[in-house]
């Protein structure tokens, strides 16, 4: 399993939790690809000015934000992709049969998550001067 399956599989862990508005305003109000409603819905907590709403929060799974399921492909699949990284995965290109094939079988889901979350677990962290423990993970440290 390479880098880039491993990410596809993974990302499906955004079945379960929520997003702050500052991670899903520009998506809301900004992108095409997105369903109409979706986007009215969640722009009703998250105001379009900055500053405004920034901590409000919103399920990355509107069908079963709590349940680990599936539920987030077939999301993918009628544009209710909270993030902009979700809705990427199946925007006319070579991940769309991934996203249907995860939509349509959750026990595929399930075996391939299972696997890739067991291959990320036997990664070998760097440490000492080799690696850092980021302060804000989008970021390197100063």
């Amino acid at each position: 399993m390479h880098r880039a399956s491993l990410f596809r599989i993974l990302s499906g862990a955004h079945t379960i939790g929520l997003a702050r508005c500052t991670n899903f305003r520009n998506r809301t109000y900004h992108e095409k690809n997105i369903n109409g409603f979706f986007a009215k819905e969640r722009q009703e907590s998250c105001p379009r000015i900055v500053g405004h709403g920034d901590n409000n929060l919103a399920p990355l799974d509107v069908q079963s934000p709590s349940v680990f399921d599936n539920n987030y492909y077939k999301n993918l699949l009628v544009y209710k992709g909270l993030l902009h990284s979700d809705q990427q995965l199946f925007i006319g290109g070579s991940t769309d049969s991934i996203v249907h094939a995860y939509a349509e079988n959750p026990d595929a889901f399930y075996a391939y998550f299972i696997a890739a979350m067991i291959k990320m677990g036997d990664n070998k962290p760097l440490s000492g001067s080799d690696g850092e423990i980021r302060m804000d993970c989008r970021k390197v440290n100063y």
